[in-house]
């Protein structure tokens, strides 16, 4: 982080795609997906446009910089995903943190990928936000042996300036939440058209955010 706090809007230079030596091995994309939402969807699809790679979202059981419990179970979630990805040959859903202990640190999950997918390197996606947290992650120095990292950033973001990161991504200006999805659905409020239809079916037979 800049001395001040203060956060610099362009971090690095557009890195040119083949010097991303992590998208043979696939774009990960982590983070709550209590639920997931149109949003999220979107920035995977802009991500594997810009990547030229597929996507695996990444559930997590329990986010290290989470303040408030999940209110779905991991499996709930990673179901709701499995959902939400049905039909689209580029994204996919990776359960691999389900089974590891919590919280889920990221330089852990990707050494367990590493262990089953030998010789597979990563990217590693990151929001402008979680980005701003990268300096503090649990041994986030060897995380340049395990993948390489991305931001993406809506327009106007402002991104960290780190060394770790490779590239930064733009993806388009949505403004949605699951927590925003939540609370209309403990409201009765309608969700149509902010998540997928199959995702918002499965919270209503499941009676979850009520």
């Amino acid at each position: 982080m800049p001395s001040g706090g203060r956060f610099q809007r362009h971090p690095v230079d557009p890195v040119p795609l083949h010097t991303l030596t992590g998208v043979a091995g696939g774009a990960l994309f982590g983070g709550s997906f209590d639920p997931v939402h149109v949003a999220h969807l979107i920035v995977a699809e802009a991500a594997a446009d810009a990547l030229g790679s597929n996507v695996r979202f990444l559930p997590a059981r329990e986010q290290p910089f989470k303040r408030a419990a999940h209110q779905a179970t991991p499996e709930q979630r990673a179901e709701m995903l499995d959902l939400a990805v049905a039909g689209n040959p580029r994204l996919g859903v990776e359960r691999v943190e389900l089974g590891l202990p919590t919280p889920s640190y990221t330089v852990r999950t990707l050494r367990a990928l590493g262990d089953r997918e030998p010789g597979n390197r990563f990217t590693l996606l990151l929001g402008a936000d979680a980005a701003r947290d990268l300096a503090a992650w649990w041994e986030v120095e060897a995380l340049p042996r395990l993948a390489d990292i991305v931001v993406f950033a809506r327009p106007g973001a402002s991104v960290v300036r780190h060394p770790l990161i490779k590239r930064v991504i733009p993806v388009p200006m949505i403004d949605l939440s699951a927590t925003k999805v939540r609370e209309r659905v403990k409201q009765g409020l309608s969700i149509r058209y902010l998540v997928p239809d199959s995702v918002r079916e499965y919270i209503g037979a499941h009676g979850l955010y009520r």
